[in-house]
């Protein structure tokens, strides 16, 4: 390690809270320990200390062992998170209503591009809400790179809209050129991140990574000096927190990156995004002194990303400010911004409810509690986000025709 500072093993808090969280089956741990030496070796090979994306990338994506790579389920009650399309179809038919929208007003290819499709529960209610309406995508396009979560979408489709899985293509990577809508639903902040901090009484990035701690018999998070670029992006993103000493934070530049790419193939079209996070002066925010990493494992929230690797999911908030931006520089335009909450109300999910006869307990209830999760500014309605990019689209977005907060960003 060049520049390096001792690693830092977990704190007593972390300690405290890895003992509290459910044990791992024997097969679970013997998976999770097949990952550690994967990234032990290649921990090795770059010299004792890979960058935090790096480690990231590995956990979450290494082939046949990453956590979205192995075949252990991960959404739903069974996982260790459940997203809004898991909770009730309510969520992709109220989307059903703007991607309508957008191909009958704005004369759109009837074509969908969805990006990362978890369990398939948001392609099929889509699909069966879009059929209903007659605007039937022609073509139902799911980037997903796990084997394990194809089969989980096809399979998912074939229960729901057997009729329209012809329709649907899986692909491996983004293709070169593309019309309609593309969708992603917590996609961004699963994207690998860079950790960075102010050295401690001087104006210096540094660039947190991994390392193996031979002491603690563990991975463990150390330091050094941040490459050119790493720096170079922190020192241009003109947070009023950052000069401060030993301020720690994570930098989303896979995620622009992607941005960039979705901006190269987008012929006419839009792409939403839902997500959590904040525009940058939340973000780095003087008080989120030390970032937004948060990890998920059977259903409980924690802080620490060398849990379990493989196990567990890691992800990180969105600095929206930073999508709007790639966006931008790449010629889409930011077609809006807003929270969750308000571009659901916008595009009628309590007309939606309105169709279910409130007498009817029994398919009523269901619906009225999802909505109020996704809804709920103490749950998902606030903390979530949607952003919009588009090129060649000429009419405002319904979702995005009160509360919009374009400005914030």
């Amino acid at each position: 390690m060049t520049s390096s500072q001792p690693p830092s093993t977990p704190s007593p808090g972390l300690r405290a809270q890895r003992n509290e969280l459910p044990q791992p089956s024997p097969e679970a741990l013997a998976h999770c320990e097949r990952l550690c030496a994967h990234i032990r070796a290649a921990i090795t090979t770059a010299g004792g200390w890979i960058p935090f994306s790096r480690y990231m990338e590995l956990a979450l994506y290494a082939p046949g062992l990453g956590y979205y790579s192995a075949g252990a389920r991960k959404l739903g009650a069974e996982g260790d998170f459940t997203t809004a399309p898991e909770m009730s179809p309510l969520f992709g038919q109220v989307l059903a209503q703007q991607v309508r929208d957008l191909f009958v007003e704005e004369g759109l290819p009837r074509a969908i591009l969805e990006v990362g499709a978890g369990s398939g529960s948001l392609a099929a209610s889509l699909l069966e809400e879009l059929d209903r309406l007659d605007a039937t995508p022609d073509d139902y396009f799911i980037l997903e790179l796990s084997a394990d979560l194809r089969q989980r979408e096809r399979d998912t489709l074939a229960a729901r809209v057997p009729a329209l899985l012809p329709r649907v293509t899986w692909l491996n990577q983004l293709p070169p050129s593309f019309s309609g809508v593309i969708i992603g639903n917590e996609v961004l902040d699963a994207m690998p991140v860079e950790l960075f901090r102010r050295d401690d009484g001087k104006e210096v990035v540094q660039q947190g990574g991994v390392c193996w701690s031979a002491e603690a018999n563990a991975f463990a998070i150390a330091w050094q000096a941040a490459t050119d670029e790493l720096s170079d992006s922190v020192n241009a993103l003109e947070a009023p927190a950052l000069p401060a000493p030993g301020y720690q934070s994570e930098i989303g530049l896979a995620a622009s990156a992607f941005i960039t790419s979705i901006a190269s193939m987008l012929e006419r079209g839009a792409a939403i995004f839902f997500d959590y996070g904040f525009p940058r002066a939340e973000f780095y925010h003087p008080q989120r002194s030390e970032g937004t990493l948060m990890c998920h494992y059977r259903h409980r929230a924690h802080g620490d990303p060398l849990f379990l690797p493989g196990l567990q999911d890691i992800t990180a908030h969105v600095d929206f400010s930073a999508i709007a931006a790639a966006g931008h520089a790449a010629g889409l335009e930011v077609l809006g911004y807003t929270s969750q909450s308000h571009f659901l109300i916008n595009c009628g999910i309590t007309e939606l409810l309105s169709r279910i006869d409130p007498d009817d307990l029994r398919a009523y209830l269901p619906l009225a509690g999802a909505a109020q999760h996704l809804l709920s500014p103490a749950e998902m309605g606030e903390l979530f986000k949607v952003i919009a990019l588009g090129r060649g689209i000429r009419k405002p977005l319904a979702g995005y025709a009160r509360g919009d907060r374009v400005d914030t960003l």
